[in-house]
C-alpha cells in the first residue's frame, strides 16, 4: 500500500450533516485546509453537489439508521457530530455512539446547546445534555464539546430579512435580553480546527460567540445598515411570534422548542460567557461581526432584498398573511406527543448549577466538571 493512501485511511475526516448550516461550513474549512472529508448526507442536494466538486466523498444515508452510521465510520477515526432538529435527536445520538463504540473513531467534535441541562422546558435541550453524557462515556474516544448559543443565522431567515428591506422592521419578542451572535462560517472554522488540531481542547467545552454583545436595537440598527435603511427593532408578542413560526413553515417540534429559547434570550442566559476571544484564539481570525454577516444574506437573497416595487408589496403581502395564520397550541401537541417532562422544569438560567458552570468564558471547562450538581 502506497503511502499517500496509508495518509487517505488515516486522514479521512467524517461530517455527519454535511448539508447542513454548521456541518457544511465544517466540510467547506476542511476541504479549504486540504483535509480529506466524507460528508455524510440525507440525499442530494445543491449543498451535496458543491462538496462533491470541492473534493469531497458524498456518503448518502440516514443518521438514525445503525447500519448507515456503522457504515459511514468505516476507516474513520475523527468525526463531526450535530444532530438534527428532530424529535428523534437523542434517538440519532444514540445511534452514532453506538455505532462509534465498534468503530475505530479516536475523536468526536460535538456540537451541542449553551443551554443544555437536565430540568429545561424544552425536550431537545434535555436530548443536548444526554447525548453530551453519552459520548463522554464512550471509551477510547476524545471528545470536544463545542457549546454554542445564539446563531446569527437565527435573525437572518429570508422572511425577516425582506421586512427589515422593505417594510424597515425586526420583528422578534427578544424584550431587553441580548447575545453575541456568531456566523456559521465561524462555528465551521472553530470545528474544523478542533478536529484537525483537537489536542488543546480535548474533554473541554468550547464557546464560540460574536464579537460583542448586542441589544435587539443595535441589531436592528446594524441590519438597516446593511439593508441601507432604517431599520426599528419590534418587540412582538409572544402570540404574534408563534403566528409567524408557523408561516414560515417551522415544523411544529421545532416550534415547542424555540418559544421556550426566545424565553431565555428574555431572561438573559445568552449574555453569559459573551463576547470572548474563542473564534480568535483557535482560529487566528476575529470573530465576523453581525453587520458584515447581514450584508452577506442580504446579497444571498437578493430575489426578495432588492429594493423594488415587486419587493416591497411581497413583504406586505406576507405580513398581512402572518396577521391572519393560525397559532398552534404548543402545550396540546406535547401533550398529544406524549413528550416527558420534568417534575419541576427549569430554564437554565434559573439553575443555580448551570449558572455556576457558565458564567465565565467557556472554554476549558471540563463536561464532567460542568454538572456535577444538576438540581436547580
Amino acid at each position: 500500500m502506497s503511502v499517500s493512501n496509508l495518509h487517505h485511511e488515516r486522514e479521512k475526516i467524517l461530517v455527519l450533516g454535511a448539508a447542513g448550516k454548521t456541518g457544511y461550513a465544517t466540510a467547506r474549512e476542511l476541504l479549504n485546509r486540504g483535509e480529506l472529508v466524507r460528508a455524510f448526507v440525507h440525499g442530494k442536494s445543491d449543498r451535496s453537489n458543491a462538496l462533491l466538486a470541492a473534493g469531497a466523498e458524498i456518503f448518502v444515508g440516514d443518521m438514525s439508521d445503525y447500519e448507515d452510521v456503522s457504515k459511514s465510520l468505516t476507516g474513520i477515526s475523527k468525526a463531526y457530530f450535530v444532530a438534527p432538529w428532530v424529535p428523534e435527536q437523542l434517538h440519532i445520538a444514540a445511534t452514532f455512539a453506538a455505532a462509534a463504540a465498534k468503530s475505530e473513531l479516536s475523536l468526536i467534535v460535538a456540537i451541542t446547546q449553551w443551554l443544555a441541562q437536565p430540568q429545561h422546558p424544552s425536550l431537545a435541550t434535555r436530548h443536548s445534555f444526554l447525548s453530551d453524557r453519552l459520548f463522554e462515556m464512550l471509551p477510547g474516544i476524545d471528545v470536544v464539546t463545542i457549546n454554542t448559543g445564539w446563531f446569527a443565522d437565527n435573525f437572518l431567515q429570508p422572511g425577516l430579512l425582506a421586512m427589515a428591506a422593505h417594510l424597515g422592521i425586526f420583528p422578534f419578542p427578544l424584550g431587553e435580553g441580548r447575545t453575541a451572535p456568531v456566523s456559521n462560517e465561524d462555528m465551521g472554522r472553530v470545528a474544523a480546527e478542533a478536529l484537525v488540531n483537537p489536542r488543546p481542547y480535548v474533554g473541554k467545552l468550547v464557546r464560540p460567540t460574536g464579537p460583542e454583545l448586542m441589544s435587539p436595537k443595535e441589531l436592528a440598527d446594524a441590519l438597516g445598515r446593511a439593508a441601507g435603511r432604517k431599520v426599528r427593532f419590534n418587540n412582538i408578542s409572544e402570540r404574534l411570534f408563534l403566528k409567524a413560526m408557523c408561516f414560515m413553515g417551522m415544523s411544529v417540534h421545532m416550534q415547542a422548542q424555540v418559544r421556550r429559547y426566545v424565553e431565555e434570550y428574555r431572561r438573559g442566559s445568552f449574555e453569559m460567557g459573551a463576547p470572548n476571544n474563542v473564534v480568535l484564539d483557535m482560529t487566528g481570525k476575529a470573530a465576523e461581526d453581525f453587520e458584515s454577516i447581514a450584508r452577506r444574506y442580504i446579497k444571498h437573497h437578493a430575489s426578495i432584498t432588492a429594493p423594488n416595487l415587486g419587493n416591497r408589496l411581497k413583504a406586505i403581502g406576507s405580513f398581512i398573511r402572518l396577521a391572519l395564520t393560525s397559532q398552534i397550541d404548543l402545550d396540546k401537541f406535547e401533550k398529544y406527543r406524549d413528550y416527558p417532562l420534568p417534575a419541576n422544569p427549569t430554564y437554565s438560567i434559573e439553575s443555580t448549577a448551570w449558572i455556576q458552570s457558565h458564567d465565565k468564558q467557556h472554554q476549558g471547562v471540563r463536561p464532567s466538571d460542568n454538572l456535577m450538581h444538576s438540581s436547580a
